[in-house]
């Protein structure tokens, strides 16, 4: 690792602030989409208006401030063509961070259909990993995944994290009982991977 080695930027997006002019307008559009917000928890799917998603974004910065567990970036695009460079295309947190034992939870959401697939979920996922290991000195990163969630398990196992707990038909979705999945990884796995 080298002091010159990029936080928040990789060759395809990068990790920023939110916009609170921007940004609730393009996530509440997301709030619509029942798959996405399925494949990021078990959280009923709820829709929401622009003001409702601007109200939930200073919640969360407010939180960042009084509570000091939790990291939360947007993910943006970076490209050549002025129209679509840093296009909104998600966001990231590092939360439930539990300083006494060195461990944190990760989650990511990609918010429009066609830009899932392409590459950003696991630059997103490297640059996390790369913060939460370099940056804040954490041991270990979990994260939850619900059973039927395929592409997200097939992205965390790609960056190294393996189950580590199954809870058993504890979410009720698409008419079926579906387990979640805790997945994790240590530093020295990590460290051993770069």
């Amino acid at each position: 690792m080298s002091i010159s080695t990029q936080l928040f930027k990789g060759r395809l997006i990068c990790l920023g602030p939110i916009d609170h002019e921007k940004d609730p307008e393009v996530m509440a559009h997301w709030s619509n989409d029942p798959e996405y917000l399925r494949m990021l928890g078990p959280e009923p799917a709820m829709p929401l208006s622009s003001a409702q998603m601007k109200k939930r974004l200073e919640k969360i910065e407010k939180q960042v401030e009084d509570d000091k567990n939790l990291y939360y970036f947007t993910v943006r695009l970076l490209s050549e063509e002025p129209a679509e460079n840093d296009r909104l295309l998600g966001f990231a947190r590092i939360y439930w961070i539990e300083w006494n034992s060195g461990s944190g939870n990760v989650q990511l959401g990609i918010g429009e259909a066609q830009d899932r697939r392409k590459g950003y979920g696991s630059e997103v996922l490297h640059l996390l990993e790369y913060f939460a290991f370099a940056e804040l000195n954490l041991y270990a990163m979990r994260a939850v995944i619900a059973e039927y969630n395929s592409p997200a398990l097939g992205l965390f196992e790609k960056a190294g994290f393996i189950e580590e707990a199954r809870q058993r038909q504890a979410l009720q979705r698409y008419g079926k009982r579906w387990d979640l999945l805790h997945v994790g990884i240590l530093r020295p796995e990590w460290e051993a991977r770069k």
